[in-house]
């Protein structure tokens, strides 16, 4: 069934059935690897996507429950060329190790700060606390998030 999906501010169609996982029609269809598989129970965070503002895990909500909503991958978050003030916090603070879950603690990050302009260490951890991160790099991560904010309330 060719589905209609809104992903990074453009139109995708996709030919999948209704209840295939977002997660799959991401990476599979459309080509947007950024979004990762991680356990695909929805609760590990490595394939968290913004949908109409609110940080969802791709991998427990189907195609057809996202049909018409405005849907943000972290292929949308910066290029090369123009990082996000996110991405340069990630890469000064070292904040990824391995960088799996890395797209998805960026994508819950920014939905925090589009709505948080100056959060707390408990709101960030708060925001966070969908992601699982092996790597240890919980306090590099707070320092990046910390840093973009105040980057991006300098403008």
């Amino acid at each position: 069934m060719a589905l209609t999906l809104q992903v990074n501010g453009q139109t995708r169609e996709v030919q999948a059935d209704a209840e295939t996982p977002l997660l799959y029609a991401l990476r599979n269809d459309l080509g947007l690897v950024g979004t990762r598989y991680g356990c695909g129970l929805g609760q590990c965070g490595a394939c968290t996507v913004i949908i109409d503002g609110k940080p969802v895990q791709s991998c427990d909500i189907t195609v057809a429950a996202v049909a018409g909503k405005k849907i943000i991958t972290v292929e949308a978050l910066g290029t090369v060329q123009a990082l996000h003030p996110l991405q340069r916090a990630f890469i000064a603070e070292q904040a990824a190790q391995c960088g799996y879950c890395a797209s998805g603690i960026l994508m819950a990050a920014k939905a925090l700060l589009d709505v948080n302009p100056d959060p707390s260490d408990a709101d960030i951890r708060n925001a966070l606390d969908g992601n699982l991160c092996r790597c240890g790099t919980h306090g590099r991560v707070l320092r990046a998030i910390k840093s973009a904010a105040a980057e991006m309330r300098r403008g």
